[in-house]
């Protein structure tokens, strides 16, 4: 038995054990992809869900409460219009 045989065995023993890794980890892989296709699913559904919940806040919260602000600083303006006017100049 020369060196060259020992060499194509550790080569044949190295591609069995590659080979027996890759069909090792395909199969751990499938067995995850089932098992996390329903919560997959579940997450999509639930991204929808806060997608529709943050929509609603937004057209009933945020654009009235916009509304008052708006109206507030309106009346504050004014009110700063008004103050400097009768404001005596000498203060």
């Amino acid at each position: 038995m020369s060196i060259e045989w020992f060499r194509d065995l550790v080569l044949i023993i190295f591609g069995l054990g590659a080979t027996a890794s890759l069909v090792f980890l395909a199969v751990l892989a499938y067995l995850c992809y089932r098992r996390l296709g329903p919560v997959m699913d579940s997450l999509k559904k639930t991204a929808k869900t806060m997608e529709n919940i943050s929509s609603a806040v937004e057209e009933e919260v945020a654009g009235p409460l916009a509304k008052v602000i708006a109206f507030v600083q309106g009346i504050r303006q004014a009110i700063g219009l008004v103050r400097r006017f009768t404001e005596k100049e000498g203060d």
